[in-house]
């Protein structure tokens, strides 16, 4: 690991430069990690830094508007020198790795061009938690810490400690990384979605009433596999049991990207409508009278229910759905598990109006207790503040971290170089055979 030569009292926090390499490009309208990219985002602005985006994905058409927001955005390409030499010039006081996988490429370019830029790592979701999961649904059991212990938390809980601090968006996985894997508490950070919780309670106001909505909404990323296992889930166990008892109602299925896949669950007779992309979730989530959420699997926590709460629209999920999200207090909605039990709950609250009401009301409490972004987005800048005048100091007591970047920049440079010197090679090759 390079050594840090610059003394403690030098570092300042005035004009800081964030380089934030994405794994995708946000978009907020998408998924909840896009709009959990925006909100850090914003806080940062907000102090005035400045703030550049990289990332190696192709840019979208969805993709946000981060000019707006004064964000330069650069291409950058995996295994290739020029992200060092564009590295140098941009002289990144912090560096953002969005989720693990950007970590594992590109931190050791930046722990060996800008040694002295603080490492960030948002984790979106805990991957290897999600992965257990799904892992344990597929064989159709329960999860055991074999699954838990697999490559990909080896690969995720060594990103980690080889970063300075890791953003948690879930409590309960922060207490998994520090009870079940003994991360160093110093080294993660809980921070969950930023909302902007006065307006929000001010806008409830105005919200539709119970009367004035009508049937159920889910919404999700259909690239995203638990959303599109949910769907499945409500098709083939969850909604006829709902529709014997409300013939008449619909589901109202939303989510970006819907391949044939989805769209050919669409049933008129059924009530079962795959609407696809929404202009606006908050309108479509507003005008429904209760949020489905029965996901199966899954980690971090969910901006589909964030997103009910926000618009008043109490919810029915399951216990991984709601999953670090109302810490001790009830949930904005009921909680069940089988088929029917999640039909009976999904019935009781669609026509009990004083439980609706109830629920709604506790999803406003979570909201301000739990994401207000007034009390959030200073945490977090004083936090970060705090290890960067104090980097030399904090990177000593990580002495795990100082030993896997030792190793990381080593084996992945040359496995990086490797792959950068056979690329280059096939490119001379093929200028050869068309000349």
């Amino acid at each position: 690991m390079t050594a840090i030569t610059q003394t403690t009292h030098s570092r300042t926090t005035d004009n800081h430069h964030l380089l934030i390499i994405g794994y995708v490009w946000p978009e907020s309208r998408s998924s909840a990690a896009g709009t959990r990219m925006m909100e850090l985002i914003r806080c940062f602005r907000q102090q005035q830094w400045q703030v550049t985006f990289a990332s190696p994905a192709q840019r979208s058409e969805h993709m946000d508007d981060l000019a707006t927001l004064q964000v330069e955005c650069h291409a950058i390409a995996l295994n290739c020198s020029s992200f060092d030499q564009w590295l140098a010039q941009q002289q990144p006081t912090m560096v953002l790795f969005d989720r693990f996988m950007m970590e594992e490429q590109f931190g050791w370019r930046v722990a060996e061009t800008s040694p002295q830029a603080l490492r960030l790592l948002e984790s979106c979701d805990l991957h290897c938690l999600r992965n257990a999961r799904h892992q344990a649904l597929k064989q159709q059991r329960e999860m055991t810490d074999a699954d838990l212990r697999s490559d990909m938390a080896l690969r995720e809980i060594a990103a980690i400690y080889r970063c300075d601090l890791t953003l948690m968006i879930s409590d309960y996985e922060q207490q998994l990384l520090q009870q079940t894997f003994s991360v160093p508490a110093q080294l993660l950070h809980h921070l969950p979605f930023m909302l902007d919780a006065d307006a929000i309670v001010k806008d409830s106001t105005t919200l539709p009433t119970f009367e004035q909505r009508q049937h159920f909404i889910t919404i999700g990323n259909f690239r995203h596999e638990p959303n599109w296992d949910a769907v499945r889930y409500l098709k083939e166990a969850v909604w006829p049991l709902i529709r014997k008892q409300l013939p008449d109602a619909q589901l109202h299925i939303y989510g970006a990207y819907p391949p044939p896949k989805a769209t050919q669950l669409h049933n008129e007779k059924q009530g079962f409508l795959v609407k696809g992309w929404a202009d606006d979730a908050h309108t479509v989530m507003r005008q429904a009278r209760v949020c489905l959420a029965p996901l199966r699997f899954g980690a971090g926590i969910k901006g589909k229910l964030a997103d009910s709460m926000i618009n008043g629209t109490p919810s029915v999920t399951t216990e991984t759905g709601a999953e670090g999200m109302p810490g001790e207090l009830d949930w904005s909605g009921l909680i069940a598990q089988s088929p029917q039990q999640l039909a009976d709950a999904a019935v009781t609250l669609y026509q009990d109006e004083a439980l609706w009401q109830q629920k709604q009301q506790q999803g406003f409490r979570i909201i301000c207790q739990r994401f207000d972004q007034q009390a959030l987005g200073p945490t977090l800048i004083e936090r970060i503040t705090q290890i960067y005048n104090q980097l030399e100091q904090h990177r000593l007591a990580n002495f795990t971290g100082m030993m896997l970047n030792h190793h990381h920049q080593r084996s992945t440079r040359f496995m990086s170089q490797w792959i950068e010197a056979k690329t280059k090679l096939a490119d001379i090759e093929k200028t050869a055979e068309s000349a």
